[in-house]
């Protein structure tokens, strides 16, 4: 009873459909990468005497059953869902055969964009903001890095492998910067990159967004802003230099314990008839300000 069994399971599985390993059919190339469009040809073999061999296929197939070999050709590939299956149909076990092909369709994003998100203009030193990057149309994003650049030099990349959509999608990625007066005047790009493997076109396909210039407000601040301590003889000419960075550029006043002083609103002040005193330069925007003071005392 269970070598009766036995048999009959055995001759079951004559006609069952196997893949893989001992199927005898070889797809050439086992993996393609084709852009949207494009032309496509795989050949599928058999390695033993083959009923029928034939690819089953939304478009373009075929079958034969006197070769080997068949073809599975298109001339412009645009089915997202395509998956061709290379089938074989045997006179010894396995009897049935079939290879999935590894199809990968793909097409470049539509158009790469970088903004700021929630906010026009200047922005605050020390203040964190959001750079939003948008892809349109891009397949298949599971394939794709967004790479995110300041200047020349890579700072974040986001990776979208845990999608699975074939067919195209819009993705965006968000960077968080917290500017500082370095990054006044920085440029910062976004770079879509489809990488689709070796059979893929190299290098690897990209789209790059236009630049976005930051423009970052911050306080002025002085290269030295200690007070100063000057020496000086009679008739002697001093220059007083308050010169401060800051965005927007600063506006300056001076203020002196000699009322009679008059001094004009510059960074550097110029005199040879300046009295002992305390004298205290204001340098100010719309963000803050800072004050430096410079001390005049006579040469004994």
């Amino acid at each position: 009873m269970e070598n009766n069994f036995l048999k009959w399971i055995l001759n079951f599985c004559m006609f069952c459909t196997v893949s893989g390993e001992g199927c005898s059919l070889e797809l050439k190339p086992s993996r393609v990468v084709v852009g949207f469009g494009e032309p496509v040809s795989v050949s599928c073999d058999a390695s033993r005497p083959v009923r029928v061999l034939g690819w089953e296929s939304a478009i373009g197939a075929a079958h034969t059953q006197q070769d080997r070999a068949v073809q599975w050709k298109v001339d412009s590939l645009i089915d997202w869902i395509e998956e061709p299956i290379c089938y074989g149909v045997f006179f010894t076990a396995p009897r049935q055969c079939e290879e999935k092909l590894n199809l990968i369709l793909y097409k470049t994003p539509d158009s790469v964009t970088i903004s700021s998100a929630n906010h026009t203009g200047p922005m605050l030193e020390g203040k964190e903001y959001q750079l939003l990057c948008d892809v349109q149309n891009i397949a298949p994003v599971q394939y794709l890095t967004l790479r995110w650049y300041r200047g020349q030099t890579e700072v974040y990349n986001h990776s979208f492998s845990d999608l699975t959509p074939a067919s195209p999608v819009q993705v965006s990625s968000i960077l968080l910067i917290t500017p500082t007066k370095a990054d006044n005047g920085a440029q910062y790009k976004c770079v879509a990159q489809l990488d689709l493997g070796p059979e893929g076109p190299q290098p690897p396909p990209s789209v790059t967004s236009e630049p976005l210039n930051v423009s970052v407000h911050y306080p002025p601040s002085f290269l030295s802003p200690e007070a100063e301590t000057l020496d000086i003889g009679m008739g002697d000419e001093i220059t007083l230099n308050c010169t401060a960075t800051g965005s927007p550029s600063p506006v300056y006043s001076w203020q002196s314990s000699d009322p009679k002083e008059k001094m004009e609103d510059l960074p550097l002040f110029t005199s040879s008839s300046l009295l002992p005193g305390t004298y205290t330069c204001i340098s100010s925007n719309k963000i803050g300000k800072k004050s430096k003071q410079f001390i005049i005392k006579t040469k004994s």
